[in-house]
Order: C-alpha cells, then sequence, then structure tokens
C-alpha cells in the first residue's frame, strides 16, 4: 500500500475517533448532572465526572502547564506518524500509534475548548452548550468529560492483613473516556505485538 493510502487510512481512524469521543462527550455534559449515574448493566455504568487533571484524575502540576505539556505530546505524536508513512511503515502499526494520537487529541480537545464553550457542570445543573453568559472558564482550562465506570467486582480486605484489612477493594474503580479507552487499546497492542517495529522507527534511514 503506498503511502498517500496509509495516510488516508490514519486520518480516518483519527477522525472517527474524535467524533465518537466529542458525540459522547457533549451527549453526556448536556443531558446529565455533574456524579449522575446511569446503570447500563450490573457491571456497566455511565457516572458523569470532570477531570481537572491527566488519566485517572492524578492531579501533578497546574491546569495551564497540564494543557501546554499535552499540546506538544500531540504535535510530537502527530510529527512521529508523519514519519512513519514517509517511511512506509505496516499499516496497522500506523493505526495503533494513530489510536493514541486521537485519544490524546480528543481529551486536548476538553482542556482547550470546553471551559469556554460549556456553562459549569454541578451535581444541581446541567451545563449549557455556548451559554450566553459565557464558558466556566477561560481557553486551556476546560476540564475532561469522563462517563465509562465498570465496577466489575469488589470485595473488602479481612481485617486480619495488615494494611489493607477492612478497606474495600473495587475492580475496575476508574472512571474514563472514549478517549483514554483508545490510548490505553493503542498503547497495550503496541507493547504486546509491536516493540520490533518501534524500534526501528527511531533507527536512522
Amino acid at each position: 500500500m503506498s503511502p498517500l493510502k496509509k495516510g488516508f487510512w490514519a486520518a480516518a481512524v483519527i477522525l472517527l475517533i474524535l467524533l465518537i469521543d466529542q458525540i459522547i462527550k457533549i451527549r453526556v455534559k448536556t443531558s446529565m448532572a455533574l456524579f449522575d449515574t446511569v446503570a447500563v448493566a450490573g457491571w456497566f455504568n455511565i457516572r458523569f465526572i470532570e477531570n481537572n487533571g491527566m488519566a485517572m484524575g492524578i492531579e501533578v502540576t497546574g491546569k495551564l502547564f497540564l494543557s501546554i505539556f499535552r499540546i506538544i505530546a500531540v504535535v510530537a505524536i502527530a510529527y512521529y506518524i508523519c514519519r512513519l508513512i514517509k517511511r512506509n511503515f505496516k499499516l496497522s502499526y500506523i493505526l495503533f500509534v494513530s489510536m493514541i494520537f486521537a485519544g490524546a487529541a480528543g481529551n486536548i480537545a476538553d482542556s482547550i475548548f470546553y471551559g469556554v464553550i460549556f456553562s459549569e457542570s454541578t451535581p444541581a445543573q446541567i451545563a449549557v452548550l455556548f451559554p450566553p453568559e459565557g464558558g466556566y472558564g477561560a481557553w486551556l482550562q476546560g476540564k475532561v468529560v469522563d462517563m465509562f465506570y465498570f465496577p466489575l467486582f469488589s470485595f473488602t480486605w479481612p481485617s486480619g492483613i495488615p494494611f489493607l484489612g477492612g478497606s474495600r477493594f473495587e475492580f475496575f474503580k476508574y472512571i474514563f473516556n472514549f478517549a483514554d479507552a483508545s490510548i490505553s487499546v493503542g498503547t497495550a497492542v503496541l507493547l504486546l505485538f509491536y516493540r520490533k517495529d518501534f524500534s526501528l522507527s527511531f533507527e536512522k534511514q
């Protein structure tokens, strides 16, 4: 397959993931109050939260710095994908890297735009898209929308176990979005099946 066709498929995957991700996020944000939960199945819920930090709610630095760092990272991945296409790497490898790029770009879109285009979500108030009074924050200050919650099983540790005794364990307790899933799947597949290709991609031609 020619590099041009590989570029087309990479762009198609990126646009599709971005579209699905943003449709889900906008739907959740404009129809659910913060922390609302919809039970889809016993092991699958839609629970609306907003993430002000990195994956799984981790906050390690200021929001503005984090947003700028994300933008730089996405630009670097975009450049990497362009190099892969130019060097005519495997289409499958390019597509999985594109999944990581699309997921990262989807979350960056929240950080860049959501503070400006949405009113604030609270437990008592559903957000409005393009509110007349303006958004809840500035550019690069938006919060990432998360919604997928999979509490597959949980239990309480026996009281005799040091440090853990009496505490509750839940799998999977983290709430994530479609973009996070795209990043996780793309990264996992690359680590499992494409380590050689990853190494080759950094070798000089």
